[in-house]
């Protein structure tokens, strides 16, 4: 194996840094809350709307996914390029990418029963 269990586990842990990154970066670039006053606002030119942003998201977790499967399959077809410290690490990172799609549609989920069971 051309690998060692401590570098899949540093790739591991790069993964979940670069995802950990990107998620504060995603928070940082989002647009002042302010048009939740108004209701919901049209998206400043060049800036994607929310639900692209979650199209995205959700399709770069499906491309994760895809890609770790195929990878899979293709290590136990026996292909000489797919050795099984990159199988483990495409799955740690559709694994990561999932747990991230779910705790966000938690916290959605939670912040929309928040807003209905608000009194008037």
């Amino acid at each position: 194996m051309s690998y060692s269990v401590n570098s899949v586990l540093s790739q591991i842990r790069s993964y979940q840094t670069q995802v950990s990154s990107a998620a504060v970066d995603a928070a940082a670039d989002a647009p002042p809350s302010a048009a939740l006053t108004t209701g919901l606002a049209e998206p400043a030119t060049g800036q994607p709307s929310f639900t692209d942003t979650l199209r995205g998201a959700l399709g770069a977790v499906n491309q994760s996914q895809h890609e770790s499967g195929q990878l899979a399959r293709a290590f136990e077809m026996g292909d000489p390029n797919a050795d099984l410290a990159k199988v483990m690490v495409a799955a740690q990172h559709s694994q990561i990418a999932f747990k991230a799609t779910v705790e966000i549609r938690n916290r959605l989920v939670q912040a929309y029963q928040d807003v209905m069971n608000m009194p008037l």
